[in-house]
Parts: structure tokens; C-alpha cells; sequence
């Protein structure tokens, strides 16, 4: 039994090693709100805000999920009692949307959850791999900035490499890599930058063999998704799209994707995560696991529910080293050649540095 007696946030920033680029946004500055969910027993379990401070992404943002946390979530979680983590969604469905809000509330719950049951996260998840192969994301710049660094990341064991695109950069990228690499598993992330009258343009990549193009078309589409995959050889990935069990249900019935990409805060946490993973497997749709330039804490999550058989494509969960000078987690996340251990301790499986909250604090970004 858990009985929710106190949850903190933890306001910090942190400076990215190197800046992330997308054609819809420039990251430098990481803000998060870390949260930790403490029970009667004295047990706590961690989650983490994964929106950015501009809702470039989705309508989320640091100050938005802060208020809606303070104000609705926690309030309606306090001195409550519960059996399992699945029943923190059904508690929190006055609320409308606020995914992000509302998935590091649930996520710290599962690691409290996991704890109590001398459990694993991944265990507690249903998981049962002993390590994951692992992806990394090359942001946009130049074709030789590009290179150096898909170079780099293949000499370091990633098992695929993502690459953004737009109308304006694609074609001539993707050839010139492939003509680099060409047996390197490679897939190509558009954020939402193209419309169906880009359909001719989308088909010439048919010919470099990417695992994937994700969100070729808008950030809420599943219709123009479905005609465009119809002419396409290349497998769709649809990411903004799927915010919830229903979207992927639909999209799935339409066609409008091959492939799915669950990322926990962008759909409403674990529980859901689950939910779509199911379905998926049902209907013989891929899955892998997606990033939001994280802290260690929701990193983990990432690794827990990516230890589930049938998240078969490596997802975005790189080193620590790769986006800090310092993680909040202890141990440091590491690829190694490639993969991941799953951790065997109870919940997360990694420690949270308390000195790190007061020394990368900002209470700014809620302000």
C-alpha cells in the first residue's frame, strides 16, 4: 500500500555540452523540474518534467506543468492510498491533457512503487532483457559537422543513428551520408516540417533505405499520415501525433504509421506506455523509445521500459556524458559498446545526488 504524504519539486537548469538543434528549436539551456514523491513509510520515488521552457514541442512547458502540478495534481494525490501505480492515471483524469505534468508525478510513483516491492523498475514494468541496444540523435549543422559526428558515435558502438531533416535540408544530407555509410542503420526525424505537397520530395528518400522517416507531416496528423505511407516505401514513424492510447489505436486502424515511437512524458507516463506497447505488439506495429534531452532520473525510466521484448529499435537513450558535465545520477548512465545494463537494484537502480538539486537549482523558471 502507498499513501501519498508528501511530493516535492526541484526547480534546475543545466547547460547542454553542445547545443541541440532541430528545425523548430535551438536547445543551450536544459530546464527541468525534478519530482520526488515521498509515502507514510518514509519511501520516496523520483520523476522528472521532460517539457522545455517554450512549447516548441508540445503545448507543454516548464511553467505550465509547474502550476499544474502545485495547483491540481498534487492536490489531488495527497493522503491518498494505492495499491498499484496504474490507478495514479484514473485519479488524475479531472484533469485534461497536461501529459508532461502528469507523467513525472506517475513516473515517480512507479520508482516509489518499485521500491516497496523490492522490485526493479524494469521487473515492476514486466520487463525482462538484461540490456538494451542504444540510438543517438545528430542535431542539424553542416554535412561535415554531421559526419564527423555520426563518425564518432559509430566508433563509440551506437547501434543507429538519427538525423533531423527539413525541406530545406534532406535529400542532399541523407545522400551524402549514406554515401559515407552506407549499411549504417539511419533514421531521419522531420518534426512535423513537411506537408503532403512535399509527397514527391518525401518518396526520393525512398532510395537511401532509412529504417524510418518520424513525423513527416503535423504535429497532430494521423489522416495525411496514413496517404502519405500509402505511396511510401519507407516506414512512417509517428511521434507528436500519439498522445494517448486512442491516437495510436486510430492511427493504427488508419494506417498511418509503421512504427511508433513511446515517449512516457509525452503520452501521460508509464502506465499509458504501456497501454500503446500492447496494442503495438497486438497489431505488429514497431516501437522504440524516444528522448527529451533528460536528466539520469527520467533516462531511467527510459531504460526500464525499453527492457520490454518487443522494443526491438534501438531508442535515443545515450550516455549521460553525451548531453552533461555532471548527471543527477549516481551511477552515471553509460553506453557501452552500444547497449546498456539493466539494473538490478529496486526502482530506478540508480542514486539521486542530493547536493546536485541545490547546486544546479533555479527557481527563475518557475517565476
Amino acid at each position: 500500500m502507498i499513501k501519498i504524504k508528501t511530493v516535492k519539486i526541484y526547480p534546475i537548469s543545466q547547460t547542454l555540452k553542445t547545443p541541440f538543434k532541430t528545425n523548430i528549436g535551438y536547445v543551450v539551456d536544459r530546464d527541468s523540474l525534478l519530482v520526488e514523491v515521498i509515502d507514510h513509510d518514509g519511501v520516496s520515488g523520483w520523476g522528472e518534467v521532460v517539457a522545455f521552457s517554450t512549447p516548441w514541442y508540445t503545448e507543454e512547458t516548464i511553467k505550465t506543468c509547474y502550476h499544474i502540478l502545485t495547483d491540481l495534481l498534487i492536490p489531488l494525490l495527497l493522503g491518498k492510498q494505492l495499491t498499484h501505480p496504474n490507478e495514479v492515471t484514473q485519479l488524475l483524469q479531472p484533469i485534461r491533457r497536461n501529459h508532461m505534468a502528469k507523467a513525472s508525478i506517475e513516473g515517480a510513483i512507479w520508482d516509489l512503487y518499485a521500491k516497496k516491492q523490492e522490485l526493479s523498475l524494469s521487473e515492476a514494468l514486466g520487463g525482462t532483457k538484461k540490456t538494451i541496444d542504444c540510438g543517438v540523435v545528430v542535431g542539424m549543422s553542416s554535412v561535415k559537422e554531421m559526419l564527423n559526428s555520426i563518425r564518432k558515435h559509430v566508433a563509440e558502438g551506437y547501434k543507429r543513428v538519427k538525423i533531423k531533416i527539413s525541406p530545406e535540408k534532406d535529400i542532399e544530407i541523407v545522400r551524402e551520408i549514406r554515401r559515407h555509410f552506407p549499411t549504417l542503420p539511419l533514421m531521419a526525424d522531420a518534426n512535423s516540417s513537411y506537408t503532403l505537397k512535399d509527397i514527391d520530395r518525401l518518396k526520393e528518400l525512398d532510395q537511401y533505405h532509412l529504417m524510418m522517416i518520424e513525423q513527416p507531416l503535423g504535429e497532430d496528423d494521423i489522416i495525411d499520415h496514413a496517404k502519405l505511407q500509402d505511396q511510401m516505401k519507407t516506414k512512417i514513424c509517428l511521434d507528436e501525433s500519439i498522445v494517448s492510447y486512442t491516437d495510436a489505436k486510430k492511427a493504427i486502424e488508419l494506417g498511418s504509421c509503421k512504427i511508433i515511437n513511446i515517449k512516457p512524458g509525452r503520452v501521460g507516463g508509464l502506465t499509458v506506455s504501456k497501454q500503446i506497447y500492447d496494442l503495438c505488439s497486438q497489431h505488429g506495429i514497431d516501437v522504440w523509445c524516444g528522448g527529451m534531452l533528460e536528466t539520469g532520473i527520467s533516462r531511467a525510466h527510459n531504460i526500464a521500459l525499453a527492457s520490454l521484448d518487443n522494443f526491438t529499435i534501438p531508442g535515443d537513450i545515450s550516455s549521460s556524458s553525451r548531453y552533461w558535465e555532471e548527471d543527477i545520477v549516481f551511477p552515471e548512465i553509460k553506453v557501452i559498446n552500444g547497449s546498456i545494463d539493466i539494473p538490478n537494484e529496486v526502482g530506478l537502480g540508480f542514486e539521486v545526488k542530493r547536493d546536485f538539486l541545490e547546486r544546479y537549482k533555479n527557481k527563475e523558471i518557475i517565476n
